[in-house]
């Protein structure tokens, strides 16, 4: 599995740990993983950037499996982890996502939504602004580390936690509602799941 990640730091980390502390669904199938643009400068990693590369990348990967005609259920994944933060074109990247066959993992205002969510719960808008939901974080006063995720950041059984909170924040939305006006959302748990191949940790 190919993963297409805007930070250069958190969400690497935060896939190492869930990697090495995470208990698979099934472990004969725990999928190799790597970080497709972990050299990538910033101007490569706004979230258009990010899926044209990854579209491109699906469209080879494709290509070659099927030339030696790799079975179904081992065909390439490509992954994309951005979030809104004030970029823009989102809907558009979504978009070309979903026609390119590339999955992604989406979080309003960002990514640290999710890591947030494993500590406590989340009930109003942060208006768009990630560092509301950083200043939130109870480690947020190590601010100099506060883009590494942290082995004890991830308890045991926080995962659970975590989903069932994203999951209510994110029923609040109707199908009408396009994600870049969900906020707060995050269907990181969806990587978590469909990608790591990780039930819980």
């Amino acid at each position: 599995m190919h993963v297409f990640s805007e930070g250069k730091v958190t969400e690497p980390t935060y896939i190492d740990i869930v990697r090495a502390q995470g208990v698979p669904k099934d472990p004969a199938t725990t999928p190799d993983v790597r970080i497709a643009n972990d050299r990538a400068p910033g101007s490569q990693r706004k979230p258009i950037k990010l899926v044209e590369a990854a579209v491109s990348l699906m469209r080879e990967e494709t290509r070659k499996a099927k030339k030696a005609k790799v079975a179904a259920e081992l065909m390439p994944e490509v992954w994309c982890l951005f979030d809104r933060d004030t970029h823009k074109s989102i809907e558009t990247a979504l978009k070309m996502a979903k026609e390119g066959n590339v999955k992604v993992a989406f979080s309003h205002p960002c990514f640290e939504l999710w890591r947030l969510l494993h500590h406590k719960p989340v009930a109003s808008s942060f208006g768009g602004v990630c560092d509301e939901a950083v200043q939130l974080l109870p480690f947020a006063t190590d601010t100099e580390n506060i883009k590494v995720v942290q082995p004890d950041e991830i308890e045991r059984g926080s995962y659970a936690v975590a989903k069932k909170r994203a999951l209510k924040i994110n029923a609040a939305y109707g199908d009408h509602v396009s994600k870049i006006h969900r906020d707060p959302y995050t269907d990181v748990f969806t990587f978590v799941e469909d990608g790591l191949g990780i039930a819980s940790y």
